[in-house]
Formats: C-alpha cells, structure tokens, sequence
C-alpha cells in the first residue's frame, strides 16, 4: 500500500458514499485508476465492507456501557452474546476478565437487566459512558495519506 492506497481509505472513512468520480478528483487520479485501486484493496481484504453510522439516540437507545465480564463457561457465553441484540461489540481478552462487551440499551433500567441476565454466566464490571469525545476512528493517519515525507529536524535545530 502507497500514500495513494492511504488517501482512499481514509477518504472513504470518512464519506463510504463518495462517487468514484468525486474521489478521483480529490485524489488527482483517472476514474479508472481510483476503480481499479478500490478493486484491489477489497480483494486483498484491506476493505471489508461499507456501513451506514447510526445514531443510538435516534433509535431509542440512550445509555452506552463497556462491561468487563468472566465466565467460567465461555461456550455457554458466547452463545448467548451472539444473540443478545444489545451487545454491539464483543472482545475475547486476556487478564482477570474473559470479555469486554460495547452494550447499547434504551436506558440505565434496561441495562441493569441486561446486566443480571448476564450474571447468569458469570460476574462483570460495568463503566457507563458519560460522554463520547470520539469513536470510529480512522485506522489511516493523515499522515499515512499525505504524499509528503515530514522532515525531522536534529536537536538544537
């Protein structure tokens, strides 16, 4: 991947229904040429995919928590994960905990029920978010997108 490759990806961070057309302008590149670079980073599995962002708040859903939880039965666990609609973000970690979990309810009391279906399985340590300051951050700096190469000046200078 080039300071090209960068640019698309972060260009479609940051707007995933950009034209072709629309890119290839701001990259300075033919149409084609842009097409054929999307083409290669979805084969090579760089893409994954495009998404709509939604707004929680917007669907009812108003109180965000992380939960760190361990079970002694993980199995039994991750079936249940992957079929509770409010887990949105599901981590196997290493540590005192065996998971983190990104869990999205309508509010504290739905959460706090949620959490005691959890318990089932085992114990957790819930941190409700307060604010988010940013989330979905690009993976490609804006450094890595820019054709310059920054100049690093020695000590003193």
């Amino acid at each position: 991947m080039d300071h090209i490759d960068n640019k698309i990806l972060s260009i479609l961070h940051e707007n995933a229904r950009i034209t072709i057309s629309e890119m290839s302008r701001l990259i300075v590149m033919s149409q084609p040429a842009v097409t054929e670079r999307l083409r290669k980073l979805e084969e090579q599995g760089v893409i994954t995919g495009y998404r709509a962002v939604l707004a929680p708040s917007k669907l009812g859903k108003y109180t965000t928590a992380f939960v760190l939880f361990k079970s002694n039965n993980c199995g039994e666990f991750e079936a249940y994960a992957e079929s509770a609609p409010e887990i949105v973000d599901f981590y196997r970690t290493s540590g005192e905990y065996n998971y983190l979990l990104k869990v999205v309810t309508a509010t504290s009391e739905s959460l706090e029920t949620f959490l005691e279906t959890c318990n089932t399985f085992g114990h957790s340590s819930t941190l409700v978010v307060l604010s988010t300051r940013f989330e979905d951050k690009s993976l490609v700096s804006s450094q890595d997108a820019s054709n310059t190469i920054p100049r690093i000046n020695p000590p003193g200078i």
